[in-house]
């Protein structure tokens, strides 16, 4: 047995020297999933070639083209239907106020104009030039306000006017 001595000892230093180097390797290998893990590359952007995104941006652009077409045309006839309503608006307001000028006119009128005594009449030459004179102003009066009334007519006709093109252009939306 003392030719196996030397074998024997030889092989417990081989297993020892393998169970060190078992042990070194297991530790160097035991992070290796995690190590994996770190390693592995993500790709976060995707690189794509030039034609490929202008097709994309063109697909974006014929999306969207109608839609703000549609909003524009919508924006356009609204525009247009608040100008009508605020021509309307202006001539109402025009008419109304002529219509307050008249009431004035008449009341102002009213309070100038009152008749004028039998005796005045049948007075001297200057009386009657007086109640000419009155006559002369009533006549003026009744002209404002013949004048005023044909003014209002016109703004009336006008306003039925827009109206009437307004209420052609919607058959014709």
């Amino acid at each position: 047995m003392s030719s196996l001595g030397p074998a024997v000892s030889s092989l417990r230093s081989s297993i020892s020297l393998l169970e060190s180097s078992i042990n070194l390797l297991d530790t160097g290998v035991s992070d290796y999933r995690r190590l994996q893990k770190v390693l592995t590359t993500q790709q976060h952007f995707e690189l794509l070639p030039e034609p490929t995104l202008r097709t994309a941006q063109q697909s974006i652009l014929d999306e969207i083209t109608p839609a703000i077409t549609g909003l524009l045309g919508t924006a356009e006839a609204h525009i247009t239907q608040l100008g009508r309503r605020e021509e309307s608006l202006r001539a109402r307001s025009e008419l109304l106020e002529g219509r307050l000028e008249s009431d004035r006119r008449r009341r102002d009128s009213a309070l100038e104009a009152k008749p004028v005594p039998d005796r005045a009449r049948q007075g001297s030459g200057k009386d009657v030039n007086g109640v000419k004179a009155l006559e002369l102003k009533r006549l003026r009066q009744k002209k404002e306000r013949l004048q005023y009334a044909v003014g209002r007519l016109e703004l009336e006709s006008r306003q039925r006017q827009r109206e009437l093109r307004k209420s052609m252009a919607a058959v014709k939306d």
